[in-house]
């Protein structure tokens, strides 16, 4: 963990910031995301925390192909043989089941994460980032849909609640284009070069996947700082390297 820049030393709130970069592709950024989940529940702090998700890509020039395995795919991408390529993939539905989650990587649709990306935005101004952020997610290495079709996009965000004609015209939109190229941008300027990385209330970082428990130190520490009281409630790198 970390320790960032202060930006405002004297803020005193009883709600806490968490800044994500992390991609829908990204098999560690799915983990991390349960881990801070959980350890926010240990912590008590659901209640008191605001989570916004930045868009990072892994592999920009991923070419959707639902006729291809995963295990071909990103095989070919790293120079994998397809045995080589099961087992990694093997290994990592082990380490996803350690964080409650159950992968499937023989449904897995290999895609480019763009237009999920665009969704993940219009959701940020509709305040269910976070819903659609764990659909996306789940349809990606759960139930092996095709998070690059505008047909899935569009039923994902209805079930968070977004209109269809809102939706269709977010997955067009310049401006959101914009957006997502500004976190990207933004997450070079912070030397990020792999994800997940966590940014907890503009103070401390944390990179990758980490335990719970590393989790649940920086969530104490920045509870006690923020004098927040006990409430109660329910890596990957550029190109696919994880």
């Amino acid at each position: 963990m970390n320790n960032l820049e202060n930006l405002n030393p004297d803020k005193q709130t009883e709600t806490m910031n968490i800044d994500v970069w992390s991609d829908i592709v990204c098999p560690f950024c799915y983990i991390g995301k349960r881990n801070l989940e959980n350890a926010l529940d240990q912590t008590g702090l659901t209640d008191n925390v605001n989570v916004v998700w930045h868009s990072f890509e892994l592999a920009p020039d991923a070419q959707t192909n639902p006729d291809a395995s995963i295990y071909e795919e990103l095989g070919k991408r790293k120079g994998w043989s397809l045995e080589q390529s099961k087992q990694i993939h093997k290994q990592m539905e082990q380490r996803a089941k350690e964080s409650g989650l159950d992968y499937d990587f023989g449904k897995t649709v290999p895609a480019n994460s763009f237009k999920a990306h665009r969704l993940l935005h219009l959701a940020k101004k509709n305040k269910v980032q976070n819903e659609v952020k764990e659909l996306l997610l789940k349809g990606y290495f759960i139930d092996g849909q095709n998070i690059d079709s505008e047909d899935f996009l569009v039923e994902t965000a209805k079930q968070a609640g977004m209109k269809e004609e809102e939706i269709r015209n977010a997955l067009q939109s310049d401006s959101i284009e914009q957006e997502i190229h500004e976190d990207i941008t933004n997450a070079r300027k912070l030397g990020i070069q792999g994800v997940p990385f966590f940014i907890l209330n503009e103070k401390y970082s944390i990179s990758g996947a980490q335990p719970v428990e590393v989790f649940v130190e920086a969530l104490e520490k920045l509870k006690e700082e923020l004098n927040i009281s006990d409430t109660t409630g329910a890596v990957c790198g550029p190109d696919s390297n994880c």
